[in-house]
């Protein structure tokens, strides 16, 4: 019986990928979250979960951020990014990734479903409409090397790499973690080898070279 996680801060869309799970396999179970923070804390509380459908903007996660922090405290469950976002680039960045689907919102209700079965099943999905002009986009430099670095992160660098990111201090960090702050400065030491990185200013920013910004947000804006 799978399970899946339906990751999306706007009810209307959780229950049309609901729906759309229901079709897709028989005795699926389904839970949600609506905050990239809510999900972890779901990914960590059921063991269970097979598949995380995942809003590339939902709050808390800005881009491929929150793929890479799935990947690397949880990489036995298969991602797949849900997103208004169809630029043929951004979707080949996902991949590159880690993600086993790309569902776009405009997709409908016998394409979700089909994602979901395909990635149940242990297969990619794209949406046909796309498929021709993902295979022609070109990786980013540095986006498969980065991806294997960051998933040689043990969940908790992974945490305290993101601590890091948002801007705290070690002291900060260690009380998020409810860890001794020499425990927070051998998990940087480890960090700094397994990303290449020279600092926690360079680290962060490779995490942050991962966001992708909003084309709703710019539309509003």
């Amino acid at each position: 019986m799978p399970t899946l996680l339906i990751a999306d801060d706007h009810p209307l869309f959780r229950a049309a990928l609901r729906g759309a799970a229901d079709e897709a396999a028989d005795d699926i179970r389904t839970c949600e979250a609506g905050t990239l923070d809510d999900a972890l804390a779901m990914l960590e509380a059921r063991p269970e979960i097979d598949l995380v459908l995942l809003d590339l903007h939902m709050p808390g996660n800005h881009g491929l951020a929150g793929l890479a922090a799935i990947r690397a405290q949880f990489p036995a469950v298969a991602v797949a990014l849900v997103s208004a976002n169809e630029d043929p680039q951004i979707v080949r960045r996902a991949l590159d990734h880690g993600a086993a689907a790309y569902i776009p919102k405009s997709a409908g209700l016998d394409e979700m479903r089909d994602a979901i079965r395909a990635v149940l099943d242990c297969e990619q999905w794209l949406p046909p409409a796309l498929r021709g002009a993902v295979a022609r986009a070109e990786s980013a430099p540095g986006d498969a090397d980065l991806a294997a670095r960051l998933a040689s992160l043990t969940p908790q660098q992974f945490r305290v790499l993101a601590l890091v990111a948002e801007g705290l201090l070690n002291k900060q960090i260690a009380d998020r973690l409810e860890v001794q702050e020499r425990t927070v400065k051998a998990h940087l030491s480890a960090i700094f080898e397994k990303l290449g990185a020279r600092n926690r200013t360079q680290a962060g920013v490779i995490l942050r070279g991962l966001e992708i910004s909003d084309p709703a947000r710019r539309v509003e804006a």
